[in-house]
């Protein structure tokens, strides 16, 4: 593994399913870790208190609504409040659900391309002044649907296509101290809320080359790749069986 010892990441969303096996993974690595989260601080504290029992004083929690103005200050000043420093954000914190065109409302932007797109651009922009003191990364965890949308679900591909955007924007702006890039992943934790009914996930599963479902340390695994590659910025590597190939 790339060693990240003596590096610290702050991760949102990073309490559970994908975002906690970022943080597992970046951990294990021997980063220092901030785990943000809004609702889930029951498994915020169970991660920290495990992290903490592998390697102590290795990481913390922030709770914070990424939708609040004073949200980016308040995490990169966690980040240094607790650690000192930070080398790598992962905007991987999200909201997902469809929407059909004709039923949208404002309050429906606010939140998907608040979640999506608004609160990465600006707690990246926040971070970019430490992350340059120390030679840092962004991985933005982004969607195969930023570059083919889902049906049903326009306002979220619109996000998250976004966010593709700001990843290879950002990578000029911040360059050369700054890299910056992104995950893609495909069918990967299934929505909790029944979101895609059995008939749908055997649709998705029967166009996805690979034929199965990935896991979540499956796009940890790129995550750390990208928060490591010294000579990669501005690229979206898809992690999803080879189903943006085939849809």
């Amino acid at each position: 593994m790339d060693s990240l010892d003596g590096k610290v990441v702050l991760v949102t969303g990073g309490a559970r399913r994908v975002g906690a096996a970022i943080a597992r993974r970046l951990h294990a690595a021997g980063a220092k870790v901030l785990i943000h989260y809004r609702d889930s601080e029951a498994d915020a504290a169970k991660l920290e208190s495990e992290l903490n029992a592998l390697r102590p004083r290795s990481a913390g929690k922030v709770k914070a609504e990424l939708l609040a103005p004073v949200a980016p200050r308040a995490l990169v000043g966690a980040a240094l409040e607790s650690f000192g420093r930070l080398d790598i954000l992962v905007n991987n914190a999200s909201t997902f659900f469809p929407l059909d065109v004709g039923a949208m409302e404002a309050s429906h932007w606010e939140e998907l391309i608040g979640s999506n797109l608004r609160a990465p651009l600006f707690i990246s922009q926040q971070a970019a002044p430490e992350l340059a003191k120390n030679e840092g990364a962004i991985v933005n965890i982004v969607d195969i649907h930023a570059e083919r949308p889902l049906k049903g679900y326009a306002l979220y591909s619109i996000a998250k296509a976004g966010l593709a955007a700001m990843t290879r924007a950002l990578a000029l702006e911040l360059a050369p101290r700054v890299r910056v890039n992104g995950v893609a992943p495909g069918a990967i934790a299934w929505p909790e809320d029944g979101q895609f009914p059995d008939a749908e996930r055997a649709r998705i599963l029967a166009t996805t080359p690979l034929g199965r479902t990935g896991s979540p340390d499956d796009i940890a695994r790129a995550v750390h790749f990208l928060a490591s590659a010294p000579f990669v910025t501005g690229q979206i590597l898809a992690v999803d069986g080879g189903r943006s190939i085939f849809i």
